[in-house]
């Protein structure tokens, strides 16, 4: 793939050694992260990852589950799948939201082009006009089907992408700024803190890390995240070795996907 790619063995030797964080006034130590390759799913467009479980759909909306080392096809058509304490959903390319049960995907309403299922059972999302919406921890799990209560809550603000973990919600607008909110299994919030930088996406992992990815495709993660400091530190840059556009991380597996489709897996 990387011969392909037009990447030469100098090069190659380099991926596959430790990648060390470049110190910026951004970063505060120095991170090796070893990165792989992952050989066997190509073109993906989005990845997911959490409580051990990873999910991703590629550039013709099919969607995987990870199983070993074996991406499963899962049934139907997404262009965003999510997995987390909430379950597994979807949204197909009409905006359509799913979530899958026993097997299938069953339909459930409103419209959202992103979610995310990493809250503590509970959902948040953004729809096209990039309103933000919540879905209570009650209503999530007890979904089974049209006929199910879903009682989406509006949240305050604009954001085009939002994540949840044990610490907080974060997101990002238009304009790339990033924001933070306290929130609840149901729903109750205390709005959005600014927080320093630009990413164009953010994910949260369920023991509470941050990672993101900014428009001209560099990774970074947030240090110092406590439960008595959710906002953290600062940022702290990953280094890749071309443009990323998605990132995930969840029990120290870092899954970084390039504009190109390539996929890699690192650890620290």
């Amino acid at each position: 793939m990387l011969a392909q790619l037009g990447i030469d063995h100098q090069v190659r030797s380099i991926i596959s050694s430790s990648l060390l964080a470049v110190c910026s006034t951004h970063v505060f130590v120095s991170i090796a992260w070893d990165c792989q390759e992952v050989v066997n799913i190509k073109n993906l467009m989005q990845i997911d990852a959490g409580l051990g479980q990873v999910v991703a759909t590629d550039t013709s909306q099919i969607p995987y589950y990870l199983v070993g080392d074996e991406w499963i096809r899962l049934p139907g058509s997404l262009k965003h799948i999510t997995v987390g304490p909430a379950g597994i959903w979807g949204i197909n390319k009409a905006d359509s939201i799913h979530k899958y049960v026993a097997g299938n995907w069953v339909q459930a309403a409103g419209l959202l082009k992103q979610l995310d299922a990493g809250g503590e059972q509970f959902i948040v999302g953004a729809n096209v006009d990039d309103t933000p919406y919540c879905l209570t921890r009650s209503a999530t799990v007890g979904y089974k089907g049209p006929g199910s209560p879903l009682p989406w809550t509006g949240l305050p603000g604009s954001v085009k992408y939002s994540s949840c973990g044990p610490f907080g919600c974060w997101a990002v607008n238009k304009n790339d700024d990033i924001y933070l909110m306290s929130l609840n299994q149901d729903c109750q919030n205390n709005g959005w803190s600014h927080i320093g930088g630009k990413l164009s996406m953010i994910e949260v992992a369920t023991d509470g890390g941050v990672f993101g990815v900014n428009s001209a495709g560099h990774v970074y993660t947030r240090d110092g995240i406590t439960a008595s400091k959710p906002e953290g530190t600062g940022w702290s840059n990953v280094p890749m070795y071309m443009p990323m556009k998605h990132v995930t991380y969840d029990l120290g597996r870092l899954w970084v996907i390039s504009n190109s489709g390539f996929t890699m897996v690192c650890t620290h």
